[in-house]
């Protein structure tokens, strides 16, 4: 490996860095700085040495990277939700910051400060999203032979958690409110999301096939995404069995022989069988079943009487919120609830109901306290 000074037409001083790849063939990058061509050398000597050096020439940008990979995955079959979420992330936010930088010149510091710099405007899920995008971006190169190693894994996106605040969902007035206002048509869907804690997209997705109403239980195996394309839950966790007591099985049994029939036999379907659309759900039911119960904000909208326009005040997921809740109220464990709701992990369910959880035990901690200072062991 050598260094040498070179004078350029313009009279520019510039330092060339010769050195020899893995294969023995002969390398050049120029540095207009003697110390970067200095620490290129250091750096490229190493990688020669451990077999992980690539040439420049032979590494390409993360924008053509990233391009190979949404191709893939496209020709995966992928679902359009899924995709969607990836080209988000390349089009939006990789490409525009780092999309001209060639894979061999990324190191996990320079990964850290992307990171660091999204943070900035983006939550905490979002980074970590995003971070997930690139480092997938890296192995599918390194599998192409692209780049030889993926500096990604090295970086752990652990960023100051942002004040969530706790998932909104009604109170027992509220839902109780909620429950009496809803048209005997529409009690099937909301007594079901409500004392389920069915994710939307898999009360969309819900076949007859699944409903025991013998065995009073609903088994979740799959959904329908925001293209009404029906596919697996989000993880293997959501694959699940959650129970249904008399009054949802008696509502269920009697909206099977008048529910609209089609090929997918869903549970809740539109007027023609086919999947409904999660705006619909929201418009054309739960939000005028909460405008009618009282459960609603007023905006600075004015009617043609001059009266506020008033409008829900909880989208669907409320109701799964609420179904928590219920259960953790009754004593059901964390673990169970975990089960229950689908979560891919128990930290998942102490980061939405933790406080619940928490407040249950510190009241049990808390009675026993009462009990142990007025009443003298025997």
């Amino acid at each position: 490996m050598a260094l040498r000074k070179r004078t350029l037409p313009s009279g520019k001083t510039a330092w060339l860095a010769e050195y020899r790849d893995g294969s023995g063939k002969r390398r050049f990058r120029q540095f207009a700085r003697k110390k970067d061509a200095d620490d290129f050398l250091l750096t490229a000597r190493g990688e020669v040495r451990k077999g992980t050096h690539t040439p420049a020439s032979q590494s390409i940008t993360i924008r053509e990277a990233a391009d190979l990979w949404i191709e893939k995955a496209e020709a995966k079959g992928l679902e359009a939700s899924t995709l969607a979420s990836y080209r988000q992330h390349r089009d939006i936010h990789i490409v525009p910051a780092i999309g001209a930088t060639k894979l061999s010149a990324v190191t996990a510091p320079a990964v850290q400060a992307f990171a660091d710099e999204l943070a900035k405007t983006q939550s905490r899920a979002m980074v970590k999203k995003i971070i997930g995008s690139l480092s997938m971006i890296f192995t599918d190169a390194v599998r192409r032979g692209r780049v030889v190693t993926n500096p990604v894994r090295e970086v752990r996106v652990d960023l100051p958690k942002r004040d969530r605040g706790r998932p909104e969902m009604p109170t027992t007035a509220e839902l109780q409110a909620i429950l009496k206002a809803t048209p005997s048509k529409h009690r099937p869907l909301i007594y079901t999301a409500a004392f389920t804690g069915l994710r939307a997209s898999e009360l969309r997705g819900l076949p007859w096939r699944d409903v025991d109403l013998d065995a009073g239980e609903i088994h979740v195996t799959q959904r329908a995404d925001p293209y009404n394309k029906i596919g697996s839950p989000k993880s293997d966790a959501g694959t699940r069995t959650v129970p249904i007591g008399p009054t949802v099985v008696s509502l269920l049994r009697d909206w099977k022989e008048h529910c609209p029939k089609g090929a997918r036999d869903l549970v809740f379907p539109n007027g023609a069988g086919n999947i409904e659309s999660h705006a619909n759900m929201l418009q054309r039911i739960f939000w005028p079943i909460q405008i009618a119960a009282g459960v609603s904000l007023t905006t600075d909208e004015k009617d043609e009487d001059g009266k506020p326009v008033m409008k829900a005040k909880y989208s669907l997921h409320a109701l799964r919120h609420a179904a928590a809740a219920m259960w953790i109220a009754q004593g059901v464990t964390a673990k169970r609830i975990q089960v229950l709701m689908g979560h891919a992990s128990i930290q998942q369910t102490f980061d939405q109901y933790g406080y619940l959880i928490e407040k249950r035990d510190d009241d049990k901690a808390a009675a026993k306290a009462i009990e142990d200072a007025l009443i003298p062991a025997e």
